[in-house]
């Protein structure tokens, strides 16, 4: 399953079933567990750590050294779960600081010219669009959708089973369940085609599109707008999710045009 026109170091260690096509580079230090396909042009370099059933088109690049002024060669890693697709000319770069991670989780799916910087954090099942740049230490939580050309700052945070729509740039972070649009980004609306897909009840879109009424549309600050929403709306699961990323949000969250 290993091309001879491929170079696969003699350090790099590799599962069962795995495809390294013609012109591949596996790196030394890389660690890729059963199942994976490496296309032609692919690059895995050191410090990538990768689960199984992963694919990685051609000219992708796993593991790139940090683009990062304060990185100074050391021992950092870029980790990869489960069934993500990589597609042309992805770039991820593994973590900065020594021992630290890049992490992407399972079942992602990135498409051509992404780019993923150093410490950043993907969770499961996410979509990042064409020409999509993501800033290093930046926070993606599962299920968030990114369309075309997304621009996302250093260190902010995009919440569960949100959306944010083609070419906006994010310098705060994106609360979860919402749509986020226009220029300057700012709050659109909920996401409810994709909530209710995800099995969200009737009732708790109504609680959170009530939320976000209170958070943006009552002409009140974010932290009058939180007590309002424990006095006004019943303990529901999913309000517990928003009101606890508006807490630890520390750029703030977008703001409502």
């Amino acid at each position: 399953m290993i091309s001879p026109l491929a170079y696969v170091n003699p350090e790099a260690k590799l599962g069962r079933d795995v495809t390294v096509e013609p012109f591949a580079y596996i790196d030394r230090d890389v660690e890729i567990e059963d199942g994976c396909t490496v296309m032609a042009h692919a690059s895995v370099l050191a410090g990538t750590r990768m689960g199984k059933n992963n694919r990685v088109f051609q000219g992708a690049v796993l593991g790139a050294v940090p683009q990062d002024f304060r990185f100074r060669g050391a021992e950092t890693f870029l980790r990869i779960g489960d069934d993500n697709i990589f597609r042309e000319n992805v770039v991820i770069n593994r973590a900065t600081n020594a021992g630290n991670s890049t992490v992407i989780g399972n079942g992602n799916f990135v498409l051509e010219g992404v780019h993923i910087s150093h410490g950043s954090r993907v969770g499961d099942n996410c979509v990042f669009g064409y020409g999509t740049k993501i800033a290093g230490d930046c926070i993606i939580e599962s299920c968030a959708i990114f369309s075309t050309s997304v621009i996302l700052d250093q260190g902010c945070r995009v919440g569960r089973l949100s959306m944010i729509q083609g070419g906006c740039h994010a310098n705060r972070d994106v609360p979860p369940y919402i749509i986020a649009a226009r220029h300057p980004i700012s709050y659109y609306a909920v996401n409810t085609v994709v909530l209710k897909q995800e099995g969200f009840s009737d009732e708790m879109l109504a609680h959170i599109a009530q939320a976000y009424s209170l958070i943006y549309q009552c002409n009140t600050s974010v932290e009058d707008a939180m007590i309002r929403i424990r006095e006004q709306i019943p303990p529901d699961e999913a309000i517990d999710v928003i009101l606890e990323f508006i807490r630890e949000s520390r750029r703030g969250i977008i703001k409502y045009k």
